[in-house]
Parts: structure tokens; C-alpha cells; sequence
């Protein structure tokens, strides 16, 4: 039976297919944009670069500085770089660290975005920017974050490594699986939640297995966007909640740390959420949601502990105390305790488990 619901449908143009990175000027012009400033980390200048080139006269320069989880001083460099050239737009291409970018400088100047993902990361399909300042990390939610326009070229994510592939994609599938349990989830999001996570479980092996399979990219790559949907559509809650505060404090790498914590917060939240757990477990072809998604990991090779990715077993504590203050909605009440246990169990890379508290 389907209750009452409210679903906002975001108003974001997708392009999607191999080969679409050549109508990159095309929709600039669309957007109306005369000077485009080009976003990237300092490993895809080059990359960068050779997009200018393809945009001709309304390329107005590159920044090539994103760096992971947006810095606050990274941002007002890019802001400067953007005056200086006199921009009216920005392309980004990249990965999360490059949209986050882009998104913070929509923020300030409400300038239009292109966005040009090469990673699974789904932050493009969303009007949420997490920034940094003084090793805390914060969300914002705006209208004019969300980029107006994203080019899916399935033919840039051809090289993106296998292990970078399966980090990015289990990131990408944290998104839907906390979608399932939003507190205002809506059957539509939900759809496009299973649908994502099933796309991406099943194309994450077969990249691993062949890195060149353009199969399994596409569909990934698909998989990536529908949880991107899901990101952007509804509101998400712990397992998101302790990456930003992970991520923020320790400034751990973005994709590992969801890969790691979400087995472990989709097992805190299992006994609230039932329905969820069948849905997920349905769409990777598991007996139990939390222990099949820490098995995918592995089996993709994935790190599995926090301590592995630079977290000193000293902070556990810390993000403890900070995950439960300003805490996010979440399906099942936050214990202070229980919460303390499954980072312990995240960074040791042990199983998840329920804890006695869950039981």
C-alpha cells in the first residue's frame, strides 16, 4: 500500500552516453556563458587543459587546486582565480573534491556549473556542499548549489583504477541505501535507490575483473547517477553524519571512509529499518544487507578499517562525542555508546555487527 508522500524533482540537466565530454562548449552556450573558468585537482590539469582547448573563445582560464572536502581557503583561491579572469561560469571536471569546488563558488556568486564527473560520486546530482574550516566539516543546502547542467561520459571513467572504481561506487551506493530510510523517503527515490544499488553491485566485480569492460563502466556509471539522485532528492542521516565527521576531523580520503563505515552503520540502523535491509539485500543478491555490502568490499579489495586509511586509534572517542552532537535524523535514536562500539569495530576492520543495545 502507498501512503502520502512529497517527491521534488530537481531541476538539473543530465547528459549521458560515450563520447558526450564533445558537447561540453555546446552546452556552456546553452547555459549562456561566455567565460568558463575549468576546475580541477592538480592530477587532471592536464586533463583540464585539453578541455579549454575544446572550448575555445569562451575558455577564460583553468584552477587546478580542488583538493578533498572543500576547504574554506581553497575556495577563496578559486574565487580570486574566477575574478581575476573575469568568469561567468565554471566547468568542473572531476571528481568530488572538483564539484564540491564548484559548488562552493555557486554558493558565493550563484554563477552557473557544468559538471563533468569522472568518478562515481553522485554529488553532482545534488544541491549539498559539505565545506572545511579548522579541521571541521560542515553541510550547506541550497537551491543554487545544485549544478545546472552534468555531462556522464562513460569514456572518462574508463581509466579510473579498479579500486578507485570500487570506493567511489560503494560511496555512491551509501547514498541510496540511506535513501531507503529517510525520514521523507517517497516510493519514486526508493526505485531509483534499489535500482542503483543493484547497477552498481553488479558492475563493481566486473570492473574489477576487466578494467577496460565499457559493459560494466556504463552501468556504473548509470548506477552512480540514480544514487546521486537519491542524495540530492532526500535527506540522509548517520552513515553520513559519521563520514563528515570522520572525513573532516582526520581528513580521511572521502570514498574509502563511506566504504568502510557503511556496513557498520547500515547494521546499527538494521533493526529500525527492516523493509530497507530487504530491499538491499535484494538488489546485491545477499542474505543480510550490512554483511554482503562489507563482503563486496572486500571481495573488490576495498580497505576495511579506519586505521588503515590514517585514523589514530585515539580519535574514535572524539568522533563519537561529535557524531552524536548536531546529529543527523536518523531511523534509530543515536547511543552515545553503541556509536563509540561501531567506530571501534570500523577502525579495527572487524565485521559489522548488532550490538547488545540493538538486539
Amino acid at each position: 500500500m502507498i501512503g502520502s508522500f512529497t517527491f521534488e524533482n530537481l531541476p538539473c540537466r543530465v547528459v549521458f552516453g560515450s563520447g558526450t565530454l564533445g558537447s561540453a562548449r555546446a552546452e556552456v552556450e546553452r547555459l549562456g556563458g561566455k567565460r568558463a573558468l575549468v576546475l580541477t585537482t592538480p592530477q587532471q590539469e592536464a586533463q583540464g587543459k585539453s578541455l579549454g582547448s575544446a572550448l575555445g573563445p569562451l575558455y577564460a582560464g583553468i584552477f587546478a587546486n580542488a583538493t578533498m572536502h572543500t576547504p574554506v581557503d581553497v575556495t577563496e583561491r578559486a574565487l580570486a582565480a574566477m575574478k581575476a579572469c573575469e568568469a561567468d561560469c565554471v566547468v568542473s571536471l572531476g571528481g568530488g573534491s572538483t564539484t564540491g569546488l564548484g559548488k562552493a563558488l555557486a554558493l558565493r556568486t550563484g554563477i552557473n556549473q557544468l559538471c563533468i564527473p569522472t568518478t562515481y560520486a553522485g554529488s553532482e546530482m545534488t544541491p549539498i556542499v559539505g565545506q572545511t574550516e579548522n579541521g571541521l566539516k560542515t553541510t550547506v543546502r541550497d537551491a543554487a548549489i545544485l549544478p545546472e547542467t552534468v555531462i556522464y561520459d562513460v569514456d572518462l571513467t574508463l581509466t579510473l583504477p579498479a579500486s578507485l572504481a570500487a570506493t567511489s561506487g560503494i560511496n555512491a551506493i551509501a547514498h541510496a541505501v540511506e535513501a531507503l530510510y529517510a525520514r521523507d523517503s517517497n516510493p519514486v527515490t526508493s526505485l531509483m535507490a534499489e535500482e542503483g544499488i543493484r547497477a552498481l553491485a553488479r558492475a563493481l566485480p566486473a570492473i574489477a575483473a576487466q578494467t577496460d569492460d565499457r559493459e560494466a563502466r556504463t552501468e556504473a556509471l548509470y548506477g552512480a547517477w540514480l544514487c546521486g539522485v537519491c542524495l540530492g532528492t532526500v535527506g540522509m542521516a548517520l552513515h553520513h553524519k559519521l563520514c563528515h565527521t570522520l572525513g573532516g576531523t582526520f581528513d580521511l580520503p572521502h570514498a574509502e571512509t563511506h566504504t568502510i563505515v557503511l556496513p557498520h552503520a547500515l547494521a546499527y540502523n538494521a533493526p529500525a529499518v527492516p523493509d530497507a535491509m530487504a530491499r538491499i539485500s535484494r538488489a546485491i543478491g545477499a542474505a543480510d544487507a550490512s554483511q554482503g555490502l562489507f563482503e563486496l568490499a572486500k571481495r573488490l579489495g576495498a580497505k576495511t578499517a579506519l586505521r588503515d586509511i590514517g585514523m589514530p586509534e585515539g580519535g574514535i572517542d572524539k568522533a563519537a562525542d561529535l557524531a552524536v552532537t548536531n546529529a543527523y535524523w536518523n531511523p534509530r535514536p543515536l547511543e552515545r555508546g553503541a556509536i563509540r562500539d561501531l567506530i571501534a569495530r570500523a577502525w579495527a576492520g572487524e565485521p559489522p555487527a548488532f550490538n547488545k543495545a540493538a538486539a
